[in-house]
């Protein structure tokens, strides 16, 4: 299943090393992962997305994610609720001809043209993860000629 794990840590060498080796231990793949600072000097976010199958293993990974140096928090917030975004920039083969086709296509999507060349157009699109691999999908047959994602970066709510 997958998790959303978030860490707030002290901005220092080697934090996200010492995360990231007690993930590998376990033997768990990082699906994604961001860092950014937070509203607080010297203290950053960490997001990270993987599959785990039991909620014994993920409060297991969060007791030691805890007890790491320089680790300040650490919280498994999938099953709340939570904001999370990606953003994804896709190269588009693009010819004259099919670039209204195209706008057509990516603005269900809320996609926007963030660059234009003479063949190719560059979107700009962001959302959960699902909506980004859906858009992947729906340009696909138009020919991707690069794609870059940043991975999943988000927290919890605010409480009402």
């Amino acid at each position: 299943m997958r998790r959303m794990i978030t860490a707030i840590v002290n901005n220092s060498s080697g934090v996200l090393n010492r995360i990231s080796g007690v993930l590998t231990r376990r033997q768990f793949n990082i699906d994604s992962i961001s860092v950014g600072p937070t509203e607080k000097k010297g203290i950053s976010r960490i997001t990270i997305v993987v599959q785990i199958d039991s909620l014994y293993e993920i409060e297991q990974v969060t007791k030691q994610l805890n007890k790491q140096i320089d680790v300040i928090k650490v919280s498994d917030i999938s099953d709340e609720p939570h904001l999370e975004r990606e953003l994804a920039l896709v190269k588009l083969n693009a010819p004259a001809g099919i670039r209204a086709e195209i706008l057509s296509v990516i603005e269900p999507f809320r996609g926007n043209i963030v660059d234009v060349g003479s063949k190719t157009v560059v979107v700009q699109v962001t959302g959960s993860s699902s909506k980004i691999d859906a858009f992947v999908d729906i340009v696909r047959p138009y020919g991707i000629k690069q794609m870059a994602r940043t991975g999943t970066t988000g927290f919890t709510r605010s409480s009402k």
